[in-house]
Parts: C-alpha cells; sequence; structure tokens
C-alpha cells in the first residue's frame, strides 16, 4: 500500500525502534539483540486439492524469547511474505512488554487467499501447516502460541488445537497450544470482540488525559465526536459499534475494499455490516453517500480517524492531507514511518497500534491462564460475592423498613449489585484495567520527557525497556 520512495512495512518498524533507542542508554549489544528477529521458519507442504496437489508456503516467525512462551497470530493472505511477518512479530514483543503480558512475540502467515477454497478445503490446508509447525514445536502451549489474525479466527484455531492433540495426546494443557478459539472449545468469552473493545478502552483512556487531549486540539469527552472506520472486518466492526451504541460517537465514514459510505449524521453500523456480508461490499447501500474512491474518505474532516485493516493506508502520498487530529491504529501498522513523521510536524496525534490494538493478545492471555488452569473465570467466588451483596442489601432493607418513606434504595439497585460477575465481565474488567495502565505508562513518558513528542516513540521506550529488564535479568 506504501508509495515507492517510502520504507517498507519491515523497515517502518526499524525506524521507529530506532528513534526512540537513540533516547536511550542501553549498551549496543543489548540493543542489537532487542532489535533482531531471533528465527524464521518458512514451510512449504503439499495438500491433495481438486485432484491435484497444490504447494503452500507458509512462516512462523520467532522475534524475541526474553519470555515464553512467545504469542502472535497467524494470518492467511496473498500479501503474507518473511518480511511482514518478521515486523508483525517485533510488533508482538513490543506489544506484549508494554501491556505486561507475559510473552515474547511470534507471528504466522501462509500465502493463501481463503476466499478460494471452501470450508473443507480450508480445513485440510490449515491441518497440514499445523502440523508442520507442530512437528518442529512452532506450536506448543509452553513454547509458541498463535492465535487469529486477517484471514483467521475461531474456526482456523480450533482445527489447529484439534491437530496439536492429535499429535500431543498425553498432553493435559494441549488446548492451550493457541488462543482465539471458539468458547465450547476452550475459549473464552470476549476473545471475538477483544481488539475492538481495546480500542474502546484505548479512546476511553484518552479522554481521561486532559494533558493529551489538548495536545490534540480537541476537548470534551467521546460523546458526540465523529468517527471514520476504515475497515468494517472483525476490529473495525466491533470498535465502531461499541463506541456508538455506548459513548455517543457518530460513525460519519466507512470505508471498504469497494469504497466508502458517508452520512454526516451518523451510520448504522450493524446495518452496514448486514449489507457487506449479503452483498460482498459497500457499493448500493441504500442509506448515506457512496464513495468509489474509498481511500479519498480518510483525507475526510472527522473527530478520530481508525484505521483498521492494512498496513500502510496512510503513507506520504496522501498523510499531508489527512486532517483527523486524532488517529488510532487499530490495525497493525496503517501509518507508515514517513507519514508518521509528516502527521507529528501538522501536530496530529497518534494513539499506537502497539498500544491500541493489544486488546486481543490480552484477552489471549486470559484465554492461555484459563486453559492451563483448566477453570472458567469467576467460577469459584460467583456465588460468594453475591452472598456478600445478599448481606449488605439485607441490612439497607431493614434499615430502609425502619426509615419508612424518608429513605429508599434506587429501584434496581438490587438487582445489579447482587449479581455477582461472570467471565465476560471479568475478562472486560482485566482488559478495561490493562489498557488505562498501558496508556497511563506511555503517557507519562509522552508529558515528562522533553524530548519526546510523540505516543509512539513513548510506547516504543516503555517496551523496550521492559525487554532490555528482562535480558538483564537472565544474565545478558
Amino acid at each position: 500500500m506504501s508509495t515507492p520512495n517510502e520504507p517498507s512495512f519491515r523497515e517502518s518498524v526499524d525506524i521507529m525502534f530506532n528513534r526512540a533507542v537513540a533516547l536511550m542508554d542501553l549498551p549496543p549489544g543489548l540493543e542489537e539483540k532487542i532489535r533482531v528477529c531471533n528465527a524464521t521458519y518458512t514451510v512449504r507442504f503439499g495438500v491433495r486439492l481438486r485432484g491435484q496437489i497444490q504447494t503452500f508456503t507458509g512462516y512462523r516467525s520467532v522475534h524475541s524469547e526474553h519470555m515464553e512462551p512467545v504469542k502472535g497470530g497467524i494470518r492467511f493472505a496473498l500479501g503474507v511474505n518473511q518480511d511482514e511477518v518478521e515486523a508483525l512479530a517485533a510488533l508482538m514483543t513490543y506489544k506484549c512488554a508494554l501491556v505486561e503480558a507475559p510473552f515474547g512475540g511470534s507471528k504466522g502467515g501462509l500465502h493463501v487467499d481463503p476466499r478460494e477454497y471452501d470450508e473443507h478445503e480450508m480445513e485440510l490446508i490449515t491441518r497440514r501447516f499445523a502440523y508442520e509447525l507442530i512437528k518442529r514445536d512452532m506450536i506448543n502451549p509452553a513454547q509458541n502460541v498463535p492465535a487469529p489474525d486477517m484471514g483467521t479466527g475461531e474456526r482456523e484455531m480450533a482445527w489447529i488445537a484439534d491437530q496439536y492433540k492429535r499429535m500431543n495426546t498425553t498432553d493435559i494443557n494441549g488446548v492451550a497450544c493457541v488462543t482465539g478459539k471458539p468458547t465450547n472449545a476452550g475459549g473464552i468469552q470476549g476473545r471475538t470482540e477483544a481488539t475492538g473493545r481495546g480500542v474502546q478502552y484505548a479512546l476511553r483512556e484518552f479522554f481521561r488525559d486532559t494533558e493529551g487531549v489538548a495536545k490534540a486540539g480537541m476537548s470534551g469527552t467521546l460523546d458526540g465526536k465523529r468517527i471514520i472506520v476504515q475497515g468494517l472486518g472483525n476490529v473495525g466492526y466491533h470498535a465502531a459499534q461499541f463506541l456508538a451504541e455506548e459513548d455517543g460517537c457518530k460513525i460519519v465514514g466507512i470505508i471498504e475494499r469497494d469504497g466508502a459510505l458517508v452520512d454526516d449524521r451518523g451510520l448504522d453500523v450493524d446495518a452496514v455490516r448486514n449489507w457487506i456480508g449479503g452483498h460482498g461490499g459497500v457499493s448500493g447501500y441504500p442509506d448515506g453517500t457512496y464513495v468509489e474512491n474509498g481511500a479519498s474518505v480518510l483525507e475526510k474532516d472527522c473527530d478520530i480517524l481508525v484505521p483498521a485493516a492494512l498496513e500502510g493506508v496512510i503513507n506520504l502520498s496522501n498523510a499531508e492531507r489527512v486532517i483527523a487530529p486524532l488517529i488510532i491504529e487499530a490495525a497493525n501498522g496503517p501509518v507508515t514511518a514517513g507519514a508518521d513523521s509528516v502527521l507529528r510536524e501538522k501536530g496530529t496525534v497518534i494513539i499506537p497500534d502497539m498500544y491500541a490494538n493489544a486488546g486481543g493478545v490480552t484477552v489471549s492471555y486470559f484465554e492461555w491462564v484459563k486453559n492451563l488452569s483448566h477453570i472458567r473465570f469467576g467460577r469459584m467466588q460467583r456465588r460468594q460475592e453475591e452472598a456478600r451483596h445478599q448481606l449488605v442489601v439485607d441490612e439497607l432493607e431493614r434499615l430502609s423498613r425502619h426509615l419508612g418513606d424518608s429513605w429508599s434504595m434506587t429501584p434496581d439497585f438490587k438487582d445489579k449489585y447482587l449479581r455477582g460477575a461472570d467471565e465476560l465481565e471479568l475478562v472486560r474488567s482485566g482488559l478495561d484495567d490493562t489498557m488505562r495502565a498501558a496508556y497511563q505508562s506511555m503517557a507519562s513518558v509522552w508529558h515528562d520527557r522533553g524530548d519526546v513528542d510523540d505516543l509512539r516513540t513513548a510506547a516504543y521506550l516503555v517496551s523496550i525497556g521492559k525487554v532490555a529488564d528482562s535480558y538483564r535479568a537472565k544474565g545478558l
């Protein structure tokens, strides 16, 4: 997606890494150890499909093993290549460190277009790819734990987990070999929505930061803010839906493969999503204005721009014309290094991908812990919590009878207070806490250091510092 005269995605990650370490006092050897990718495994395997053998190429890259297992998604896409996978693995290292998920960084990819194959064919392809990785311990609950990414989801994770169990029949923790599984196959509630939910929590925390909001030239809260979303896939859809329904935002633009929809009154996210599901794109949608050149809508006036699909959609060819004061990177690498410099010069505030889309790996961490503990969250304490709350309600009701009409409880207080937290509520609570703490660690660097003028550099400084501390603790 980037223009020829600017760095590739991998080079962009290196540039941003170098910008941060220039502000740190790391020994040169340690700096290099953190920067480089430890290992990349390339596999080429054949699958008999439609009467002939088709050969596929896949990758699994491990960037850093300062903590194990390493963690990172597997994407199925025609754009998959070694450079991209290694860049994404590096981002995973920094992302996990930033949100304090105890993993190193990894990433996987298979060069395939899932839309070209039916479900049975995709299962054969996925299982064979998994087999090639599992037999080399590139998928293992203690060493390397994949998750869904572009082109994959719960279905593929369930196939991979089953393949692992077939090959490791006595591994009691085998279901923890991947995350992002269906809830009936060892998954956790809230995982599908997690990355989009994390984007929402990130924006909420940003708008609690009055100094950060002022730096973006903005004011107020999320309520009424005009948002343009690029990509209405899993992440973009959930982020847009939550921000519109729960925070009062107006989704004034949605950009998809075949064009874009704009409506200053706000678009109905669910209706657009359903239309795309039935028609393959936004063209022909009855409400809003259709714009054939969807990329041009990135330059439309709005308060918050949410690129949630592809790398490099904001690059040197369009960065100067992007006027949104706040960009939150729901996708990995949607703003190139060149565009990042242009936007920072203009005063645009960018909430970086390393933080903004960390909701997925955070809830994956919760799922992994759930799988290793072999018990769902809330099972042990929920009813005990309700029983303790009942004591308080009983006492309040006794006081209410004693005081008569002069005092009474709010009508729905009792029902809300008595209900103990279930797994979904606990997952959301843990995610919210994680996103708040990670933002605050970045923001303190952003606001307090005179040599840091953007959140991305602040995020790299925090995460690289944590990785360096891990290596030092190992004696490196």
